[in-house]
């Protein structure tokens, strides 16, 4: 995925009320940025820290500015707008790169479904002429790595932890699921349930993969220019 316009560099001075967060830019001017993230950010949201911005034509907007990305370690930007992610999986998938998830004619985004009312991320359907299962991928946006492991949730996420119950239903009536996470940073080796932050949702995410749910985790290659898939990573439960 290439960004359309070439994004705006700054450095945070605060992030606040979840969605917001003020950053000066090079040229010194302090503005205000959506920031669409729900997490807790940790290790992603430090002052001072360098960040790169879209602009949006939107008239509309109260924000017309996005927070993308922010350098985490020297060298190592990180993916932090969790709307992006959906939009990177989606086209990996188009594009046949991911090859558990090849062989599907038609992709569908938030569609309602399960017993809890929920919205999946990605439906995957083979069409009529095939005798294959509905494929419902939930993606998550991974941000938090220590010592090269990527741990998801960075906060504890009662939503996310519904999301596998309602991955579980999907198999109880005959379909596919999946949870795909989906780390948009360079630096680490393997994807991990985040036990020390939330305990109910390492052990339902046991649960799900125990009832066939499927676990997928890709690293992407982040840049100010563009986010590419790289390559696969191993899902530690």
């Amino acid at each position: 995925m290439k960004f359309k316009k070439p994004l705006i560099e700054g450095r945070l001075i605060r992030r606040y009320k979840r969605f917001l967060a003020d950053i000066e830019l090079n040229n010194g001017a302090v503005v205000t940025a959506h920031t669409a993230n729900t997490g807790a950010m940790s290790g992603c949201s430090e002052p001072g820290s360098r960040v790169w911005l879209s602009h949006s034509d939107n008239p509309k907007r109260k924000y017309p500015l996005t927070w993308e990305l922010v350098e985490v370690a020297p060298g190592v930007p990180c993916g932090i707008n969790t709307m992006q992610s959906n939009k990177l999986v989606r086209e990996a998938i188009a594009s046949g790169n991911i090859s558990e998830l090849r062989g599907y004619q038609n992709i569908y985004s938030e569609r309602r479904y399960g017993k809890e009312n929920s919205r999946i991320d990605l439906l995957l359907e083979a069409g009529s002429s095939y005798n294959t299962p509905p494929c419902y991928v939930e993606i998550k946006n991974v941000t938090l790595v220590q010592e090269a492991v990527a741990y998801f949730p960075d906060a504890v996420s009662n939503r996310a932890a519904k999301h596998l119950r309602e991955l579980m239903g999907v198999i109880d009536n005959g379909g596919r699921a999946v949870i795909f996470f989906c780390v948009q940073r360079n630096d680490c080796k393997e994807v991990r349930p985040a036990v020390h932050i939330d305990k109910v949702y390492a052990e339902t995410l046991k649960k799900a993969r125990q009832a066939g749910v499927e676990a997928l985790a890709y690293r992407f290659n982040v840049s100010a220019e563009e986010i590419l898939l790289d390559e696969k990573l191993p899902v530690i439960l």
